[in-house]
């Protein structure tokens, strides 16, 4: 992690942007103690994966599973997992 001082940080905020935008860190120095430092922000992963076709984003907002109603079914949960197995 490179170190710069606040005034080199003001005069070339710029080219120091791109820097970090690119993936380089700084520790930013006032009066010659380190006070900030300076590094590109975490990308969620899945932001990653979508850019890179590992991951599709979702077609609705999570908001719209609110709106899901259950049916009503003439035989139990229970009675569907006993017939799978075997069991009458």
């Amino acid at each position: 992690m490179k170190t710069i001082t606040h005034r080199e940080m003001r005069n070339n905020s710029a080219d120091v942007l791109r820097r970090v935008a690119a993936g380089e860190s700084f520790q930013i120095t006032n009066n010659g103690r380190v006070t900030a430092v300076l590094s590109p922000v975490e990308r969620p992963l899945l932001d990653e994966l979508i850019e890179r076709n590992q991951a599709r984003p979702a077609l609705k907002p999570l908001s719209s599973l609110c709106k899901i109603t259950p049916k009503d079914y003439p035989i139990s949960s229970r009675e569907l997992l006993d017939e799978s197995r075997g069991r009458w």
